[in-house]
């Protein structure tokens, strides 16, 4: 196995350069990935102390730095070190710029500004944290997307992911034995998506979490014939009402989150 330090350098959040290390680290399998990182960085005494740290544990380089200055100092003693920099952000940046024919705006930080987007985003996360596990049914028609689908099927994670995105999001379990109340079947607005899995997958999955709670791992929760049927009453359901299914099998929280989005799309589109 192969071990590489990472020091992502951000003078804003850092969010995003997590997100494009994350994406390409992905790529490779079987490397050991030791993230160092340093957000909020816009001063040269602040990269002073990081450059000790670097040092002490070298690596790659990953930046986002829009002050000038400070990039060339940043890129100067990494030369001095032997240490490769990337600038994540540079190459769409330029081509943005050729196409718009204007440079880019040095303002660190802002696409994070509190604009419209940002505070429709909180209040996505807001409503979604409200309506997770069939919580305040009565409010469903004001969602963008409701995620149906029996236990640990990830529908919270994934509500939590799509909020993030903007979208207002509920979930609902599907138990045979407390069907959902009639509101999830007379819902309009909201972009009702069913979500399902393989038997085995969904039984281990279970197993996990009643070992993770200290439970006894031998329970109906768990029996093959028991899980075997609820995933048909769900797929069922599903079928009756005409909701798009997703099989979260082998997808990620970020697949199931794009599939859904692109399904929301979709029906936006036509």
């Amino acid at each position: 196995m192969g071990r590489l330090h990472l020091h992502l350098i951000s003078d804003s959040t850092g969010e995003t350069l997590e997100n494009i290390a994350k994406a390409a680290i992905a790529q490779f399998d079987d490397v050991e990935v030791v993230r160092h990182f340093w957000p909020m960085v816009r001063s040269e005494s602040h990269l002073d102390r990081i450059m000790a740290e670097v040092q002490a544990s070298p690596g790659m380089i990953l930046f986002t730095l829009v002050n000038g200055e400070l990039r060339v100092s940043l890129e100067r003693r990494a030369t001095a070190l032997n240490l490769p920099t990337v600038a994540a952000l540079d190459a769409v940046t330029d081509a943005l710029s050729r196409m718009l024919g204007q440079e880019a705006k040095a303002r660190p930080g802002r696409q994070h500004a509190l604009d419209a987007a940002y505070f429709a985003r909180v209040d996505a996360i807001q409503f979604t944290v409200a309506h997770d596990d069939g919580i305040g049914w009565e409010n469903w028609e004001q969602a963008d997307i409701v995620l149906a689908g029996v236990s640990r099927t990830s529908k919270t994670p994934t509500s939590i992911y799509l909020a993030n995105r903007g979208f207002k999001t509920a979930n609902i379990p599907i138990v045979p034995e407390s069907p959902p109340p009639n509101a999830l079947f007379n819902l309009r607005r909201p972009m009702v998506v069913g979500l399902t899995t393989g038997l085995d997958r969904l039984v281990q999955v279970r197993r996990n979490r009643l070992l993770s709670l200290n439970q006894a791992p031998e329970t109906s929760y768990v029996d093959d014939e028991r899980v075997k049927a609820e995933l048909a009453y769900a797929r069922r359901m599903f079928a009756d009402n005409g909701w798009p299914v997703i099989d979260v099998t082998r997808r990620s929280i970020e697949e199931t989150a794009a599939a859904v989005i692109k399904l929301v799309e979709d029906r936006s589109a036509t």
